[in-house]
């Protein structure tokens, strides 16, 4: 994952703003240890800090088109580059870089290319010809990126906000999905699917028809020219993704190349429930397995860090990204640039525990459309920024453009929570994989129960966040909470630990503003306790506030016959869970 910088009509054309633009791109360097580059044409600077994944020896950039007169810097993977370099036959490319088509299709489409591309990006393009320019994002926020404006009237566009925080007067998060074009003034959404409306989809869910979307989805971000790996909680999303990719694996290039073995990874506390499971589905999938353990002091030392990195003082993203920036420590340490990662999963099919309660197929549908709409906030803020702080890229299948538009537009009936049917949560996806003649998964591995990565990682991970800002934040400060922090005020010791650390790194009014508002809960959202108001009682994001769902309506389901195991059976074509009893069932993300 690179980081790009881009200065664009800040009257000033010197050697000390060229410097500063310098001082300032390095900030993002960790996001692209491999190489820089800087272009500068009069007023206008466009940096890059390059992590190397596909054609490390010639891909630097800033890109142009032939003649140099259309330049861009990019943040992201074009994965069907391969195809859109054959549409465009009258053009020459300099490099074998993936984002090199960007340049060329602009030259041929004009501003209206933007939805040709499918993968993850950010990126800026100046046309030199009449010093244009326009900046994009991908469909749903993988890649991160800011704008801000200068009071001279420059526009400024950077990867993470410490790139520009300092040298603009306002600046914002850049929204999802859309653009922003120098020749009209301002933002238009370029990203417009049928499910963004809300409009309840009607079509029939076909189990093999969601697989092979999402089988396509993970194999086209095997495009790697540098080794890879996969991380792996021991819960449905990840398990799937790592059964595909090892699958797909054995007789190809990358096989032949990297090793026939996939590598995989997970991370917690000694004895957590995620490293028990991952183990059990590595040793199943025959994966090389690397196992990273640490401690909650390891995870406190390291929160100062992790806000600096993430740029963010929301709880649950924190308490969730800590872990997996101390895993990409080490995936970098072992020579891995790129990992296939499963977030995404929850917001599409409704797989968070509050879903139990929807009250209708139109709530569900509305509810899960919400929630991807948010994804760029914490779950891709996240996987983007922990592992990029380390030069890790990471990418997200589940979030691929065609797989969305399939799984949306899925009549939301088959994605309700039907507990007296044995449909758990995601149960269009469990069943979509569940192949007796060659399973991709242990039956109780592909019905194992939802639980937050924060909780995975071990349950005293939580616990000892509280206990560390407990000593540190007293009675009397929260008092003051609402004077001190008057925009999305801390109600909680924890929340104002981060707060604090957070203001030191970015003080400014804008940069709070860029962390959404309202309490961070990952189980009890407003329209969970719309839905149940029994929720309103389990505030903390800590997917154990929800534990009690889910034992409530486990124990409704028969009891098993398989002494102790868990696993569904096929009835009528109809899967019915049954299980072990409800207090003793590990429950996994």
């Amino acid at each position: 994952m690179c980081g790009i910088l881009a200065v664009l009509g800040c009257s000033d054309d010197s050697q000390a703003k060229r410097v500063r633009v310098l001082e300032l791109s390095r900030r993002l360097k960790h996001r692209g240890p491999d190489w820089s580059g800087l272009y500068q044409h009069g007023d206008f600077y466009l940096a890059h800090q390059r992590l190397a994944i596909i054609d490390p020896a010639s891909g630097d950039q800033p890109l142009f088109n032939e003649d140099k007169r259309i330049v861009v810097t990019v943040n992201g993977e074009i994965y069907n580059h391969e195809q859109l370099r054959k549409s465009l036959p009258n053009h020459k490319f300099r490099t074998g870089s993936d984002c090199d088509v960007i340049a060329h299709l602009y030259e041929e489409h004009g501003e209206n290319f933007v939805d040709m591309l499918d993968g993850m990006f950010s990126f800026v393009l100046l046309d030199t010809r009449d010093n244009s320019f326009i900046v994009a994002r991908d469909a749903i926020g993988i890649t991160s990126l800011y704008i801000g404006w200068g009071l001279d009237g420059s526009v400024w566009i950077s990867s993470e906000l410490k790139g520009l925080h300092d040298d603009c007067e306002h600046f914002e998060v850049f929204p999802p999905g859309h653009l922003y074009s120098s020749k009209n003034g301002g933002l238009r959404r370029w990203y417009n699917p049928p499910w963004f409306s809300e409009a309840i989809p009607s079509t029939p869910y076909e189990p093999l028809v969601l697989r092979r979307a999402f089988e396509n989805a993970v194999i086209k971000r095997l495009m790697t020219d540098v080794p890879f790996g996969v991380l792996l909680s021991g819960g449905l999303d990840s398990s799937l993704v790592a059964a595909i990719t090892a699958r797909y694996l054995a007789g190809t290039k990358a096989a032949k190349q990297w090793g026939a073995q996939l590598h995989s990874f997970c991370v917690g506390l000694e004895g957590s429930p995620d490293l028990k499971a991952a183990k059990e589905v590595s040793d199943y999938l025959g994966t090389v397995h690397h196992e990273f353990h640490f401690t909650v002091q390891d995870g406190i030392d390291a929160i100062e860090d992790v806000i600096h990195h993430v740029e963010t003082y929301d709880v649950t993203t924190i308490r969730a990204s800590t872990p997996m920036f101390l895993m990409s420590r080490k995936i970098k340490s072992l020579g891995v640039k790129m990992v296939i990662s499963g977030e995404g999963s929850d917001e599409i099919f409704g797989g968070y525990l509050y879903f139990h309660k929807a009250p209708n197929k139109e709530e569900f549908h509305r509810e899960t459309c919400r929630k991807i709409k948010a994804l760029h906030q914490y779950d891709c803020l996240r996987a983007n920024k922990a592992t990029s702080a380390w030069g890790v890229e990471a990418r997200v299948p589940f979030l691929d453009k065609e797989f969305i538009n399939v799984a949306m537009s899925i009549d939301p009936e088959s994605k309700m929570i039907k507990l007296g049917e044995g449909r758990i949560e995601k149960w269009i996806l469990r069943r979509a994989f569940d192949d007796e003649e060659h399973p991709y998964l242990p039956k109780h591995i592909l019905y194992r129960q939802k639980e937050q990565f924060s909780d995975g990682v071990g349950y005293s991970w939580i616990d000892g966040l509280k206990a560390h800002a407990e000593l540190h934040v007293t009675d009397k400060m929260m008092l003051n909470a609402e004077h001190i922090f008057p925009h999305n005020t801390p109600t909680t010791k924890e929340a104002y630990y981060y707060r604090t650390i957070f203001e030191r790194s970015f003080p400014q009014n804008s940069a709070s503003l860029t962390v959404p508002g309202g309490p961070s809960v990952a189980c009890s959202t407003a329209k969970a306790i719309e839905w149940d108001a029994s929720w309103s009682e389990n505030l903390d994001p800590s997917g154990r506030a929800a534990v009690g769902v889910h034992n409530s309506a486990y124990e409704k389901l028969l009891p098993s016959v398989a002494n102790g195991n868990l696993a569904p059976t096929m009835i009528d074509d109809v899967p019915r869970m049954v299980g072990i009893p409800a207090k003793e069932l590990t429950i996994q993300s």
